[in-house]
């Protein structure tokens, strides 16, 4: 006898993974220049430790086609002496990678505790009312991707946008969301509000 439920399991359903796959995308390769800087960034782990420099890698591979393909991460795994599963692995473990083509500014909503507490879930509803796309769509123009990103550290100055993992807008208002969007296409990053630490240094 056990005390334990009886859990029916739908046999053709358990266990089955719901990853995609990142697209194959064109061949690819990194530029000799951002081959210097892969090189010179390798050379600050020890020899058998090439592969703490991944998350650099990866990100001169955004830089370099705007997002992350398969074929990019294959072509870092060598480098790094990994298999291109390892690179995956951590690919899609980091919301700040792209797995498709995204816009000229990608809006990433802080979600967590503070900024939702302080109305960020309205504000990205106002942007995406505004720029006529869900959360991780691209609009028509290809100027703007919304997401929601996990947080971003600056609880006190919540709701918080960062763009383009660089970019930063602090105390975002749900109702002065459509402007900052209509300042953005006008005007383009320096629009932005700046990090407070940073300003005040």
């Amino acid at each position: 006898m056990s005390f334990h439920p009886l859990m029916e399991y739908d046999r053709a359903k358990f266990q089955k993974s719901a990853r995609h796959t990142v697209p194959e995308g064109p061949p690819f390769a990194l530029t000799p220049e951002r081959r210097a800087q892969l090189d010179e960034i390798v050379t600050k782990y020890p020899p058998d430790r090439k592969r703490s420099a991944v998350l650099a890698a990866l990100y001169l591979v955004q830089e370099q086609q705007g997002y992350l393909t398969a074929n990019g991460m294959r072509h870092i795994a060598p480098l790094l002496d990994m298999t291109p599963a390892e690179v995956d692995d951590v690919a899609t473990y980091y919301v700040m990678f792209h797995k498709a083509p995204v816009g000229k500014y990608v809006l990433q909503v802080c979600r967590t505790l503070s900024c939702a507490l302080n109305g960020a879930e309205r504000v990205t509803e106002a942007l995406s009312e505004k720029l006529g796309i869900g959360i991780g769509e691209t609009d028509p123009s290809g100027m703007f991707t919304l997401v929601e990103f996990e947080c971003l550290g600056a609880c006190d100055r919540a709701p918080v946008v960062m763009v383009n993992n660089e970019l930063w807008h602090e105390c975002l208002r749900p109702e002065d969301a459509g402007q900052l969007v209509d300042a953005i296409k006008a005007k383009g990053a320096a629009v932005f509000s700046g990090c407070h630490l940073e300003v005040e240094r």
